[in-house]
């Protein structure tokens, strides 16, 4: 029964010949390792989807109509996209609505929100009802509004109803004032950005606006009548003319001067244009130079308005008033439907459809930094048919409708239809408008001069905010538990209550007893049911503490504090944007600490979006000397450190420039070039283009010359005038401008484009070339090519793209060694973490090219498969090529990101990548950044529908099973140890993506993806983003940290646990909706390894301590109503009660949670694996909970039976005669037992005592005991003399004494047996802080050493040949300039911050093998490093006449010394680095010179002889190599190799003017 066989869809089919030996037939998943191979997988792979959906459109007729249905690519064809929620939109221009879509009134039924937007979470009417909704969420906090409730009621017996209310009245204005302040901050950017300055076309109706859009209540009081200028509009107005904007009005040929700010039938060249950055603006300049230059004034290529046809929409037989005209007016006032002018530098205030632009070909060019964080320009161009108009007479003469698809989400899909009627023919027309017409809002316009826009979409519509969501409201994942902690408190408290409820009515119930005599009246009512309820309330308010509304109280007081830590951290401030770590939200501080997951945005996150030209390859012969980041990483991962050191490599690299500069300069003049800007360094490159003998002088011409000419550049003097030669180009992509740039300063720039040519010089001479066909890059083109015609008059085509699509096109013909070693070395550059582009050409016939532009153009004027047949021509002239040689460059990463990313690793944290680049760019990154690695096995999923990402998805899994067995969902084993096991990795494009995130795949992607060390999601939506953090963080329950820079980021931002936006030049939406706001990527290791591992321990260990305190005070109580008949009686007196939460046992527990540190903060980011335990979360348990609860119950017990049992023995006597019996002598005595017991306990658990700390924890107990002698002073029923009868008896203080023994020593006992038997990873750590060198290592002063005078100790009496502090401090440098821009290191150290270079606490997140320098303090082994440095002083200290002068001398560079040790051991395998310093008093001299071979290369003010001073015996230890006592010193086995290596130790050091 074949029929009934399945059938095989056309995707299942894969034609790839290099399947058939390279993948298991089972598993059918490839996985590769080297960032070549992934690059060409990820290529092939692409092409497999494009082959699938072509043999889909082939199929037979029979399926035919389903495939029809399953097409993904009408987006960029223009078609509609399949389905799309929501109602369409008829925008309508100068044209009557009709009859069903108007009221009654005549004015439009749909309405449409206002652009005025809102990312604050609150309004002033909204806030206390929407804040105290947020406050009561928390369980506890409905618990004490009941009780307040409830001792309302006097007959429950409630001291002061009054005051018990003031607590939670406190702790809800307190929550309430900080919420508003969090908000009000948003609002301030939020008003700001709603009454930014637009122009708007006025004095013309827009029929999508009723006539009088107020509502109903300001109809009522009269506010706001139509055509009344806001006092806002009337503002920026006023402001704007009193800067002096004067418009030169153009009207019929006659020029005239108006003061005015709005004049009647101004032309557009008559507006000032105002610049976002230097606002308001400044004087009008004259019309001709403001519009000169880019594209022209609109009067140089425009017909005069008699002479003109109408053309489109614009009819110019009708008859116009001629009153409209240019308004400014605010963003939040801009509705749908209103005709916008955009000028230059402007920021796009509403998603605007692309009317006319100032562009003879109808473009303009976008900037969408704001948006996704890239600087490249994105061409937009005008709808054809409204392109011919240029003014407002223009506008009212055009009649036409917008059907516009719904409003949505996705930034990379719009659909629209404009329909009008021919206005020379009288037929009725349609164009349709896509995604490349549609400017959104947040984009900035450049190179442009003007655009005239349609708004369709405005505020919460628009694409930007339905990206971003609501602002969510966080709470920490504690702050959730410590409602499970409540409840179970709450049960306790109900137990309690209901047996003394039950037992006091029937004690009640009991007639002839003593309490008919002693207690006659006591009863509220005569019925022992209804007494033994009012027990039950009474209770409730007696024992309410052990519920603790301090709790929160507290809680908020350590999070404010913990937010004011980290705004002050000066290692995460960041010099060249004054800004420092900003925390948003205040209360989830303790869920930095517990992060499992970073999802990261690419873009202006991990690379700064600059592209440098490092190396390329002409010819099989390969230029360029740069190192790239990959490669260190790659350097340090197999330990060849030295190999790369960037101190020695910078200064190769100098001598290299200065040395190919020079030669450049003497074989031809380059006007253009821009020495500082050079990034392709190589004087080999430069010796051939001078040698003219040379046949690969030719060959590297011709490569210069295709990267001048095939490009799509825009180019521009910034400064005509004073720099006539300087240029500045302007790309689609930073690429491009790179590959230019290049070309322009190795000595072939590129000048200027126009219409009819292309002008270049080539090594100083002039060249001019007819630019005929430009065939655009794409991402399934994956190339570009321009057809030009150079002097001679040939037809050349150029060609660049990606090697795999370049190579199928080469002629058959092709030269095989220059294929192979051409292939060599792009692959050698791309595992070296760079882009590579393969240039190649062809000459072509005139009669091919004109055969050829007949296909073309057809093409083009195709009406279905437009695209396709596109392609197909172009493959008709892209053939035949001879490649002229491949290009490498480099995405610059941000500052100190892979070491960052490294650290992270080491402390069990996953990173995603979610970009919405192409795959390839992203894998490259993925590379630079170490994130991928050449040991992993990297898997690239790539589908094109349900059933093959399905199959994927599931022989990725088979993959990894068969490897690492089946996945572990263990929380013990949380938080993955780099190199412990097999590493994956996982690469999913967007189209996957969407595959796989449905309901019935998105088990199968998390499983699959959380086994991987990493994910690389390419071409996601920020919805997509959206989805992917929450599948993780709701399928794996896992704590999720989302950080990026661009608005495209908010939404995922605002998914995570916790959000961090960067900042950056032009301001952030995403750092305007982030939880923390600060400025590098790299900050995130301190503020999570540091800041959050603190904020976690600190709130968990408050957190189980104050429930501990409030149990062992409120069982005492519960103790005694044993004795009591349960009847509620107060042990304590009660003003005990009221201050016993408020200031007897308070403060030591905020102390701890906002100051205790268990280690110092450069331990943590010296061992990061510390930071796994908050990723288990084994800081705060229910466990945990569960013990300390137990130890407060026993401790309670103690501390009221030890006095009880000292009572019942005898009755003391006071000294002077008062006896030792009453309630409050009893009640005084187990009270302050209780409170010193638990101010003691908090003190045990601290683990770092500071001034602070033991005021607190003393000072609350000695408060308590002067609270008793101010109390006593006070005349009261209950508490009389207390002070007299308790201070001076020893039974008093032998039984609070005794008490707190008993109570506090098994808590002592298990502390120390577990930290000396049992000791966790950072108890190991404190110790080697406390007891053992660990400062040492980590180059910190000893707090002895601290205080030792400085005369006494000055080292040239101590130690001779070691510098002193003052003589360092003569020649320190000005520390508040920046630090020089460099490359990271390649050892993995963290780059010092701008707060690092002025010396005040290094990142030793990948610390060397040294000690650190700090400014005011160095070690004597560090000063020998430094005197021993070839680029510091050159001085003699063998007596105190060698010390030089006080005065400041040049020093050709500074560094942090650090030193290196090839031992390394500590119980995670990855101690830091470091090297013992010796306390011996003994020293001996030892000198070491470096060899003259060391010296090559080095500028000669370097190579001069130089005294090397004696080491000491410690700086020798600081600086020898690594070997043990005992074994053979280098010096006796290698000379040669211990002396460069003991020179190196000494020198290696960070790039920049660092301070010591």
């Amino acid at each position: 029964m074949s029929f009934f066989r399945r059938r095989t869809f056309p995707e299942d089919i894969d034609t790839d010949d290099e399947l058939n030996d390279a993948v298991d037939p089972e598993l059918r998943l490839r996985t590769v390792r080297t960032a070549a191979s992934t690059l060409a997988e990820s290529i092939r792979t692409e092409q497999r989807v494009e082959r699938r959906k072509t043999m889909r459109k082939k199929g037979s007729r029979f399926f035919r109509r389903g495939t029809e249905k399953r097409r993904t690519d009408t987006a960029e064809s223009g078609a509609p996209a399949a389905h799309i929620p929501g109602v369409r939109r008829n925008i309508y221009v100068n044209y009557a609505l009709p009859l069903d879509e108007v009221d009654n009134n005549g004015d439009p039924i749909v309405r449409y929100v206002r652009n005025k937007v809102r990312t604050s979470k609150y309004t002033v009417i909204t806030f206390i009802p929407k804040n105290l909704y947020e406050q009561f969420r928390r369980v506890a906090n409905l618990y004490f509004l009941a009780l307040v409730i409830v001792q309302v009621f006097s007959i429950f017996g409630a001291p002061s109803p009054q005051t018990s209310a003031l607590p939670l009245i406190f702790i809800l204005t307190v929550t309430a004032i900080k919420d508003a302040i969090e908000d009000y901050r948003r609002a301030v950017l939020d008003e700001e950005v709603n009454n930014s300055a637009a122009t708007k076309l006025g004095n013309w109706r827009n029929v999508n606006q009723p006539k009088d859009p107020r509502s109903w209540f300001e109809k009522l009081l009269g506010l706001n009548p139509p055509g009344k200028v806001t006092r806002g509009v009337r503002k920026l107005r006023e402001r704007e003319a009193g800067e002096g904007m004067e418009f030169v009005l153009s009207k019929g040929g006659e020029e005239r001067v108006s003061m005015g700010l709005y004049g009647a039938g101004r032309k557009l060249d008559d507006i000032q244009s105002v610049d976002e950055h230097s606002y308001p603006p400044q004087e009008s300049k004259p019309p001709v130079a403001a519009w000169a230059g880019g594209s022209g004034s609109l009067d140089a290529y425009q017909q005069s308005i008699h002479a003109r046809s109408s053309i489109g929409v614009v009819d110019y037989n009708k008859r116009v008033t001629g009153l409209a005209r240019w308004e400014r007016t605010l963003w939040k006032k801009l509705e749908v439907g209103d005709i916008v002018l955009l000028r230059e530098n402007e920021q796009v205030p509403a998603d605007i459809v692309v009317l006319s632009t100032s562009d003879p070909d109808n473009m303009c060019y976008l900037e969408t930094k704001n948006l996704d964080g890239e600087t490249n320009l994105k061409p937009r161009k005008s709808v054809k048919a409204t392109a011919s108009i240029a003014s407002e007479e223009d506008i009212e003469r055009t009649s036409f409708i917008l059907d516009s698809e719904p409003p949505h989400a996705n930034l990379y899909l719009y659909h629209a239809i404009l329909r009008y009627k021919d206005a020379s023919s009288g037929e009725q027309k349609q164009e349709s408008v896509t995604i490349n017409e549609l400017l959104l809002r947040g984009c900035t316009l450049r190179n442009t001069t003007w655009v005239i826009g349609l708004v369709v979409f405005t505020g919460a519509d628009s694409k930007i905010m339905l990206n971003g969501g609501e602002t969510p409201s966080k709470r920490s994942k504690i702050e959730k538990e410590t409602n499970f902690n409540v409840v179970v408190n709450f049960v306790i408290l109900i137990l309690m209550c209901v047996t003394s409820g039950i037992i006091s009515g029937y004690l009640d119930a009991k007639s002839n007893t003593s309490a008919r005599e002693y207690e006659q009246g006591a009863d509220p009512t005569s019925s022992f049911v209804l007494n033994g309820i009012i027990t039950f309330v009474s209770c409730l308010i007696a024992f309410q503490n052990i519920v603790p509304i301090s709790l929160y109280i507290s809680i908020e007081i350590v999070k404010t504090i913990q937010a004011f830590f980290i705004s002050q951290d000066i290692d995460m401030y960041y010099k060249p944007f004054d800004a420092a770590c900003t925390p948003k939200t205040w209360n989830i501080s303790d869920d930095l600490g517990q992060i499992e997951y970073i999802f990261s945005d690419k873009t202006g996150t991990l690379t700064q979006n600059v592209m440098e030209f490092q190396k390329c390859s002409v010819n099989g012969v390969t230029y360029g000397e740069g190192v790239t980041e990959a490669q260190r990483g790659a350097a340090m991962r197999e330990g060849q450190v030295n190999a790369l050191d960037p101190e020695e490599q910078d200064i190769q690299l100098h001598l290299l420039k200065q040395r190919m500069l020079d030669k450049m300069a003497q074989t031809f003049k380059n006007r253009y070039a821009q020495p500082d800007h050079l990034t392709l360094i190589s004087p080999k490159l430069a010796d051939d283009l001078a040698d003219r003998s040379s046949p690969q002088r030719q060959h590297l011409i011709e490569f210069f010359r295709a990267l001048a000419i095939c490009h799509s550049v825009l180019s521009e003097r910034p400064d005509a005038n004073r720099e006539p030669f300087r240029l500045e180009y302007k790309a689609e992509s930073p690429d491009e401008a790179a590959l230019v740039a290049a070309a322009r300063d190795v000595g072939f720039p590129f000048v200027h484009r126009a219409k009819d040519s292309i002008n270049i010089e080539v090594m100083g001479q002039p060249e001019r070339y007819i630019p005929l066909q430009l065939l655009e890059f794409n991402s399934t083109r994956k190339r570009m090519s321009v057809i030009v015609r150079n002097p001679q008059g040939q037809l050349v085509l150029y060609c660049k793209g990606a090697d795999s699509v370049i190579y199928e096109r080469l002629a058959p013909d092709h030269d095989p060694e220059l294929k192979a070693a051409t292939a060599r070395d792009m692959e050698a550059f791309a595992n070296g973490g760079l882009r590579t582009l393969c240039i190649a050409y062809r000459y072509l016939t005139e009669q091919e090219y004109m055969e050829w532009v007949g296909k073309y153009e057809a093409a083009t004027n195709a009406i279905n498969d437009r695209d396709e047949e596109i392609d197909k021509a172009n493959e008709l002239v892209e053939h035949s090529l001879t490649i002229l040689g491949a290009t490498a460059l480099e995405d610059k990463l941000q500052e100190g990101v892979p070491e960052a990313i490294e650290t992270l690793h080491k402390a069990g944290i996953k990173l995603w990548i979610l970009t919405g680049d192409k795959v390839q760019t992203a894998i490259e990154i993925g590379f630079s950044c170490n994130l991928l690695k050449n040991d992993m096995e990297i898997m690239i999923l790539s589908a094109d529908s349900h059933e093959a990402t399905r199959l994927q998805i599931e022989g990725g899994l088979n993959k990894i099973a068969s490897v690492l067995g089946p996945p572990s969902m263990d929380r013990n084993k949380r938080g993955f140890v780099p190199g412990a096991q097999a590493a994956f990795a996982v690469v999913i494009d967007g189209d996957t993506l969407r595959h796989a995130l449905n309901p019935d795949l998105k088990q199968l992607f998390l499983t699959l993806s959380t086994q991987c060390e990493t994910v690389v999601c390419c071409r996601v939506s920020p919805a997509q983003k959206a989805m992917v953090v929450n599948l993780v963080k709701e399928g794996r329950n896992a704590m999720t940290l989302s950080i990026g820079d661009g608005a495209n980021d908010v939404a995922m931002i605002q998914e995570a646990n916790i959000g961090c936006g960067l900042l950056g030049h032009e301001g952030s939406q995403a750092a305007m909706s982030a939880d923390y706001a600060f400025g590098q990527f790299r900050f995130l290791t301190k503020l999570l390894l540091v800041h959050g591992r603190w904020s976690y321990q600190r709130v968990a260990d408050m957190h189980a301590n104050f429930f501990y305190k409030n149990v062992i005070w409120t069982f005492a109580m519960f103790w005694f109503m044993i004795f009591n008949s349960f009847d509620a009686t107060y042990l304590y007196q009660y003003t005990f009660i009221l201050l016993y939460n408020l200031a007897f046992t308070s403060l030591p527990v905020i102390a701890l949670g906002a100051f205790d540190q268990d280690i110092n903060a450069k331990a943590a980011l010296a061992f990061p694996q510390l930071y796994v335990r908050g990723i288990r979360g084994l800081e705060y348990t229910r466990l945990k909970f569960w013990m300390y609860m137990l130890d407060g119950l026993y401790q309670s017990a103690v501390v009221f039976f030890i006095p009880y049992l000292i009572w019942t023995l005898d009755i003391a006597v006071s000294w002077n005669g008062k006896t030792i019996e009453s309630l409050a002598d009893f009640g005084t005595t187990v009270s302050v037992a209780a409170i010193i017991a638990a101010n003691t306990y908090v003190g045990i658990n601290t683990h770092y005592w500071t001034v602070i700390t033991w005021v607190i924890v003393v000072g609350s107990s000695v408060i308590m005991l002067v609270w008793i002698a101010i109390y006593s002073a006070f005349e009261s029923i209950d508490f009389v003399d207390e002070v007299v009868v308790l201070f001076g008896e020893v039974t008093f203080w032998a039984a609070v004494l005794l008490s707190v023994v008993i109570a506090l020593g098994p808590r002592f006992l298990v502390k120390f047996f577990k930290s000396t038997y049992m000791p966790l990873d950072k108890d190991i750590v404190r110790e080697m802080w406390v007891l053992g060198d660990l400062k040492d290592r980590l180059g910190i002063k000893h707090r002895r050493e601290r205080k030792k005078g400085k005369l006494e100790q000055t080292p040239i009496f101590h130690q001779p040949h070691c510098r002193s502090e003052s003589e360092i401090s003569q020649h320190e440098e000005d520390y508040s300039t920046p630090p020089i821009p460099r490359t990271p290191v390649t050892d993995g150290s963290p780059r010092p911050t701008a707060p690092l270079m002025a010396g005040e606490s290094p990142r030793p997140d990948k610390l060397e093998e040294g000690v650190y320098i700090n400014r005011g303090s160095p070690t004597p082994s560090v000063r020998a490093q430094l005197s021993a440095s070839p680029l510091s002083h050159r001085l003699s200290y063998y007596s105190v006449s060698g010390i030089p002068a006080p005065s400041p001398l040049p020093e050709p560079n500074r560094y942090h010394a650090y030193t290196r040790d090839s031992t390394r051991t500590s119980a995670y395998q990855t101690e830091p680095p470091m090297s013992a310093v010796s306390h011996s008093s003994q020293y001996e001299m030892r000198v070491r010179t470096p060899s003259e071979q060391q010296w090559t290369g080095y500028p000669p003010q370097f190579q001069e002889p130089i005294h090397t001073p004696m080491e000491t015996e410690d700086s020798y230890a600081t600086a020898y190599d690594g070997y043990e006592e005992g074994e053979v010193t280098p010096s006796a086995a290698h000379p040669q190799h211990q002396q460069e290596e003991s020179w190196r130790s000494s020198t290696y050091s960070y790039s920049g003017p660092h301070a010591l």
